[in-house]
């Protein structure tokens, strides 16, 4: 049973997707920090010194009364939150891993040759009309055409 595993393990896709999982997370790591530490920091200044880790929306005091200074205070207190300024940067991380993802299966399909399409016409070799491949007769100029 150990030797159908290993065999199992070994096959070159489960590998390239264990590496492309390890690869995964360690991009949607550096794309979580390019977001909170890059891109929302200035967005939050812009927006009058707001960190958007911290913006919630309280719907049940906790054991301590509001108002709370943080989403960790409030979290402390117990109370009931709607955290809509993770989601709001959860939703900047989806997006440039998107975009990312794109740009990565574009590059990959300009790489890729070009599948070569089989023709579905010919030319009548007495008017040059185009027609069906397998005709035996021109519709244009009546013509048999030649096997």
């Amino acid at each position: 049973m150990l030797k159908e595993f290993k065999a199992f393990a070994m096959r070159g896709n489960v590998l390239d997707l264990a590496v492309g999982f390890i690869l995964g997370g360690a991009f949607g790591t550096i794309v979580k920090s390019l977001v909170d530490d890059v891109i929302m920091p200035p967005i939050g200044l812009a927006l009058g010194h707001v960190d958007f880790k911290n913006l919630f929306a309280v719907l049940k005091a906790g054991k301590t009364p509001g108002p709370y200074a943080s989403l960790a205070d409030a979290q402390a207190a117990g109370a009931v939150t709607v955290n809509y300024g993770l989601f709001i940067n959860s939703i900047i991380i989806f997006l440039i891993v998107a975009f990312a993802v794109f740009l990565i299966v574009r590059a990959a399909n300009r790489l890729s040759p070009a599948e070569a399409v089989a023709p579905t016409t010919k030319d009548c070799q007495f008017c040059r009309r185009p027609i069906p491949i397998g005709a035996v007769r021109c519709p244009e100029c009546t013509s048999q055409l030649a096997a």
